[in-house]
């Protein structure tokens, strides 16, 4: 769960986020989920927010159903692919949300 002010003190993250999910055509319910992911996971450090602002995104769509690769992912954010790799489980867990058996 995350604070009122977390959202208040990432606006511009979220409009970072609203953006790529505009590039990747992502839905209504995928975005409100990766804001979701993100604001609840939000690092401290403003170096690891766009990497976890495109985890957030992965994670996102995937709930949603809307999946869309990592590296279409990390391209829309413009982080490396490895980037989403390394964070999505973790940001899913985080999430309350268990990662897809396949």
């Amino acid at each position: 769960m995350y604070r009122a002010s977390d959202e208040r003190n990432n606006q511009q993250w979220l409009a970072d986020l609203d953006a790529a999910a505009d590039r990747l055509g992502l839905g209504a319910t995928a975005r409100t989920r990766a804001q979701d992911v993100f604001l609840s996971t939000v690092p401290a450090s403003e170096r690891s927010k766009q990497a976890a602002l495109a985890a957030s995104l992965y994670v996102g769509a995937l709930v949603a159903g809307e999946q869309r690769s990592q590296g279409a992912v990390a391209d829309a954010v413009g982080v490396s692919r490895l980037s989403v790799q390394q964070r999505w489980k973790d940001q899913l867990e985080a999430a309350g949300l268990q990662p897809p058996d396949w």
